[in-house]
């Protein structure tokens, strides 16, 4: 384990308040907890905004399983993916819409470019694109 630093931040009381407020609400026992997450986070994000190396990526996609073929097209896009498709899950959220989940491992260039499409394909109501890196470390 790595030594340990403090340092300090100097934050408005609003500001201190309302984050105090928020990491209380996700369950953080501290605020150097929550510190550190956000730390993390800025810096995984920074390594796979990058354009090399191995990323981990989550696609969710909303779509009305009415839309003719759209279900078979985007399973067809993930069978001909250049990376791996790790898993995918269907759920039916009504009668006709669908939330399709979509766990994706690859070069970075590649996952950012099959996930592009993926929530670009014609049909699609609504889709987010969250990454990690499979090593976070610094």
């Amino acid at each position: 384990m790595s030594k340990i630093s403090r340092f300090g931040v100097s934050l408005g009381e609003d500001l201190l308040r309302s984050f105090d407020r928020s990491i209380a609400q996700l369950g953080y026992a501290t605020r150097s907890e929550a510190i550190r997450d956000l730390i993390r986070d800025h810096l995984i994000q920074k390594k796979v905004s990058g354009s090399k190396g191995e990323i981990v990526g989550v696609v969710t996609l909303v779509y009305d399983h009415r839309t003719h073929r759209l279900g078979d097209t985007l399973a067809d896009m993930q069978h001909k993916a250049d990376v791996a498709i790790n898993a995918s899950l269907h759920i039916h959220l009504d009668e006709n819409n669908c939330l399709e989940v979509i766990v994706i491992r690859g070069e970075s260039q590649e996952v950012h470019g099959v996930a592009g499409r993926l929530i670009a394909t014609k049909g699609v109501e609504n889709g987010k694109f969250i990454t990690t890196a499979p090593q976070p470390g610094v």
